[in-house]
């Protein structure tokens, strides 16, 4: 077993365990449904480039999420995804074992080093369970990323929980000093702390000490909690008893949020609402906020990272210094961008025979498809929209989105913004990209010319899409919920939805109204008449958003705040 990593780094000396149910890396691992996954894979990346001595935990998937196909309808099928292990990771001789409904569970790691800007490293290792010897339900624990029903679920947040911290030991990772929980699919892990941590005077002081957790959604629904009951029969080596899990366990439930806010010292939210919208929800607990980013490296298109590297000596080192966007020519950041947008339409005509132009004004919106993200909100009201185009000029709108396979609403939407399409006029374009992914996501936030966000406040936590549109000079039409109400200063970032602060009552209609407004009377006309004005907005998405929303600076936090503070 290798005791160094590049650079001479001693796996004993790895500090912070990074734990995530999903860690999207790049397009080829189908480890990750969407921006929870993706955020994960660029934390990692910023931890490597900022020379983080971290290690990070999460499950193989080895069946991915799933493929999504549409039909004319707009109805979703979702289709396998399965993706060769072999060729993206190294196996790891080490198998673990953890107790479940009486029998044991082996659990296998295979390794990935993300390799930073100056060559350091940051393992990551996927858990596997489809391991000679374990029963053939077993086998299948982390076959499918979000698949199966309560007790699969639980299951998987043992291997995750469980099993992460076992392999961790068994390969030699004895340096660990805080054990970061990236939503409550890893609380398990605090169980299995107590029960390492059993011989010392206070176990749930020592494990408080170690563990950091961030919350990523202000919808109680969002978290996790599992029948005691079911919970007790599945989990055979842990104390489950209340004066030890206080109030994570209520009302014979055990919610896996609260399980991970009463063992962690420090406690998160992903933006500043999302904090104070966290602290709510959770009345009793110290929740601060560290508002999410984007690596900066992974989601600059090539244009503009042509253009950086021309202009913004060592920005991929440090992209704070972005904020020298502002001195770069207009014409050279337009030409950019021309070149993005011209890949993105090439793409959509190829797949999706969209007969869009290069000129047009185009409408980008990429979010998982459920009802709080309101990706109909844009055709509320489609014969004002047809008029606006008619009266300022064409309008091309490109939807991405998967539904998860058991959100019948979201579906649903899905199914309502095809019916609606029928009725948009000649000078509206629209088509609905299949199969969401990061590949379509790098095309789509670099070549569009907005980026349109819509959820229903406050239900955002943070949001990252539009963050990786201002990195491609792009501005945002959003919503004031998330990072916008810290990201948008009107007319310079972007533009905002809604009014700010109070939330009307009819929300859909109010914020309808609105976006239709700013389409009409300030974006559009910016945008076809006063293209140097235009420019210059996106100048300043770049220079004030993009130096600013990026994992360098909010790994920056977690490391001066949770980890060695």
């Amino acid at each position: 077993m290798e005791r160094f990593f590049k650079h001479g780094v001693r796996k004993e000396e790895r500090s912070v365990a990074y734990f995530s149910m999903e860690i999207g890396l790049e397009e080829g691992m189908r480890t990750y449904s969407g921006g929870l996954g993706v955020l994960a894979g660029d934390n990692v990346k910023s931890s490597a480039d900022l020379h983080v001595p971290m290690v990070a935990v999460t499950l193989l998937h080895e069946k991915g999420y799933f493929r999504q196909k549409l039909n004319e309808k707009g109805e979703q099928e979702e289709l396998p995804e399965q993706w060769d292990k072999t060729d993206k990771l190294k196996h790891m001789k080490v198998n673990v074992k953890i107790g479940m409904e009486g029998r044991k569970v082996k659990v296998t790691a295979w390794e990935h080093n993300v390799v930073g800007a100056r060559g350091y490293e940051v393992p990551v290792l996927f858990l596997d369970t489809n391991v000679e010897g374990n029963a053939a339900y077993d086998k299948t624990l982390t076959s499918h990323l979000y698949g199966g029903d309560e007790k699969y679920r639980l299951c998987q947040e043992a291997v995750l929980g469980i099993g992460g911290v076992r392999a961790l030991n068994a390969l030699g990772f004895r340096g660990i000093k805080k054990y970061h929980m990236n939503e409550g699919h890893a609380s398990l892990l605090t169980l299995e702390l107590f029960r390492e941590l059993n011989y010392t005077e206070n176990p749930k002081e020592e494990v408080h000490r170690r563990c950091v957790f961030t919350t990523h959604t202000p919808v109680a629904a969002g978290h996790d909690e599992f029948s005691l009951d079911l919970v007790k029969e599945v989990l055979t080596e842990h104390p489950l008893e209340k004066e030890i899990l206080g109030d994570a366990i209520k009302d014979g439930k055990l919610n896996m949020t609260r399980l991970g806010l009463h063992f962690s010292e420090f406690i998160n939210g992903v933006a500043k609402k999302h904090g104070e919208v966290s602290r709510e929800l959770f009345p009793g607990y110290v929740i601060e906020y560290i508002t999410n980013g984007v690596h900066s490296g992974t989601w600059v298109s090539e244009p503009f990272k042509k253009l950086f590297d021309r202009n913004i000596s060592g920005w991929l080192q440090d992209p704070f210094s972005l904020r020298y966007a502002m001195g770069i020519p207009n014409e050279e950041i337009w030409e950019a961008h021309v070149l993005a947008k011209k890949d993105l339409i090439n793409y959509v005509n190829k797949e999706a025979n969209g007969e869009m132009d290069e000129e047009s004004f185009t409408i980008g919106f990429a979010r998982r498809a459920t009802a709080y993200k309101r990706a109909q909100l844009l055709f509320q009201d489609v014969e004002r929209l047809n008029g606006i185009a008619e009266k300022q000029g064409n309008i091309q709108i490109i939807y991405s989105g998967k539904s998860h396979p058991k959100d019948v609403h979201g579906k649903e939407i899905i199914k309502k913004i095809f019916e609606l399409k029928k009725n948009l006029g000649k000078k509206v374009r629209f088509c609905y990209l299949e199969n969401y992914d990061m590949s379509v996501a790098k095309k789509m936030v670099a070549g569009c010319d907005l980026w349109l966000n819509t959820p229903v406040r406050p239900m955002e936590a943070s949001g990252t899409s539009g963050m990786k549109a201002a990195h491609n000079g792009v501005p945002s039409l959003s919503v004031l919920d998330g990072w916008w109400i810290e990201g948008c200063i009107e007319n310079v970032t972007g533009w905002s939805i809604g009014p700010k602060g109070t939330i009307p009552k009819d929300q859909d209609e109010e914020d309808a109204r609105d976006l239709y407004n700013k389409l009409e009377y300030v974006i559009m006309p910016l945008f076809y008449n006063e293209r140097n004005r235009w420019t210059e907005i996106m100048k300043h998405t770049i220079a004030i958003n993009a130096s600013f929303f990026n994992t360098h600076r909010m790994v920056s936090q977690y490391v001066l705040n949770a980890y060695f503070a």
